[in-house]
């Protein structure tokens, strides 16, 4: 085996020009391949489907009343429980901190390992892999599914292209129907919808859903990942020099030509030239050309390459998955950095995830058992009595966030002589019983008297302080006003 001068490298032909980007016709029909990256796609499809279907019949138990699915979008009931966690409308910036937590994660998995995302676990990746897995155990590999496509329309093609497509059918059907039992009881959900009992909108959500599937995995596929998707366009923004991706040891196989009859490589690159690379590709790119934005790094075209490398007894890795600092410490005979994980770029990612992942555990840890809004009548502003006594309306809501019944006591705070009455309750009271139901909102509708000489202004300031009954002794104050005619 001959050993590439690393001081006289030939220029590589595949450098030369413009990167193909875009193919008017046709679609990327990869072929079988086996190897590490083969396997771990099938992993990544199994876990990735299983907790898509799976995850929403696991049960967890909250008590009398309550929901007992573990995960759940309780859109009717305006809830969304996580095992022991219960999230209200009004806690909807966790949302935005998950929301912010997986953007950061995604941008760490990229300059960690490329586009690892894309490659195994985007839901894209998954289906598409899945349909185009159907389309060869039904039609055959790669050659096979060629050949059908270019033939005229016969009865055993139309017979194929049908179980095909009712495979695609199926599988487009379950993915509708497993987002929207993550909404609903899982069972009962699943039983309503088999026996027809379930909503029009259930119905209709599944056919987006699942129609969405059909034609994004059948028929967009690869270019959902190079002309729809966003990610791909910023994609190399996220990466630097000790990022791992896919990438061609041009060093080591040009200059490339078809495998010698003598199985002599003296003189020449390591490369023979079988496109098997290409040929294995969901996206159809040739690596050859280097980093590219059509390319997943799902790592194919490692597998397929590293079985030619072992028919002709050269070494694998001619196409690695490794950092562009290696690689070009290859290319130059020196000592390679290895795999850094620790840098700059990964620092500040895992810091900000570090900051959102404290702060949401410590906003979960602290998290409020009772909440309360004040809202302040505005038709009319005031009542004056015929004892000239000034009167204010409010609606005052408690949110009980526990699956327990609480009872609150509220008296007010910053006007003198003030009383409060409640409608259907006892009048020229300082202090009011407020009972609450477990995981309610109590709604109630208040009066607060003042005596006119108490007011200074047309708005005094004035809080209402609840207090929590049977030794909690837990203080909740809202500020409000007070409005008056003035002196």
């Amino acid at each position: 085996m001959t050993v590439i001068d690393p001081d006289h490298i030939p220029e590589f032909p595949h450098t030369q020009g413009e990167v193909p980007f875009y193919r008017e016709k046709g679609q990327a029909h990869p072929r079988a391949v086996k190897g590490l990256f083969r396997d771990l796609k099938w992993w990544a499809m199994a876990l990735t489907l299983a907790w898509w279907h799976l995850a929403p019949f696991l049960r967890w138990d909250r008590g009398p009343g309550a929901p007992d699915q573990a995960i759940l979008v309780d859109m009717a009931g305006r809830r969304a429980y996580f095992f022991d966690i219960e999230i209200w409308p009004q806690e909807v910036y966790y949302l935005t901190g998950i929301l912010a937590f997986a953007a950061i994660t995604l941008f760490l998995m990229s300059a960690l390992a490329g586009r690892v995302w894309c490659g195994f676990l985007c839901w894209q990746t998954v289906y598409t892999d899945l349909f185009q897995n159907v389309e060869r155990w039904v039609l055959g590999d790669r050659t096979s599914r060629l050949r059908h496509g270019r033939e005229a329309m016969s009865a055993g093609k139309a017979i194929k292209q049908g179980v095909v497509y009712a495979t695609w059918f199926v599988i487009s059907a379950a993915c509708g129907i497993g987002f929207v039992l993550w909404f609903g009881d899982a069972f009962e959900m699943l039983r309503d919808i088999f026996t027809g009992q379930a909503g029009g909108a259930t119905y209709l959500i599944i056919l987006v859903i699942g129609g969405f599937c059909f034609l994004l995995a059948g028929f967009a596929r690869e270019r959902v990942c190079v002309y729809m998707c966003p990610y791909s366009r910023f994609q190399a923004a996220m990466f630097d020099e000790h990022s791992l991706i896919v990438s061609y040891e041009g060093w080591r196989g040009e200059p490339r030509a078809p495998a010698p009859k003598s199985g002599d490589f003296s003189g020449r690159g390591h490369c023979v030239d079988c496109k098997m690379c290409i040929a294995s590709c969901p996206t159809g790119i040739d690596i050859r050309f280097g980093n590219q934005l059509a390319c997943i790094g799902c790592g194919l075209c490692i597998d397929a390459c590293d079985k030619v490398m072992e028919r002709f007894g050269l070494p694998k890795g001619l196409i690695s998955y490794d950092s562009a600092a290696n690689l070009e410490a290859r290319t130059k005979g020196a000592a390679e950095p290895g795999f850094r994980l620790l840098r700059a770029r990964t620092l500040v990612y895992g810091a900000v995830l570090a900051i959102i992942g404290a702060v949401m555990l410590t906003a979960l840890l602290n998290r409020a058992t009772t909440e309360v809004n004040v809202l302040h009548e505005r038709a009319p502003l005031f009542v004056q009595l015929s004892d000239g006594t000034v009167r204010n309306g409010y609606t005052y809501k408690i949110l009980n966030m526990v699956r327990e019944d609480r009872s609150y006591t509220l008296t007010l705070e910053g006007l003198p002589g003030a009383t409060l009455e409640m409608v259907g309750g006892p009048a020229g009271v300082t202090a009011i019983d407020l009972p609450v139901e477990g995981d309610q909102v109590g709604t109630f509708r208040l009066f607060v008297n003042s005596p006119e000489s108490a007011l200074k202004s047309r708005s005094t300031d004035v809080t209402f302080v609840l207090t929590e009954k049977g030794g909690h002794g837990n203080l909740l104050r809202n500020h409000s006003l007070f409005a008056g005619p003035g002196n």
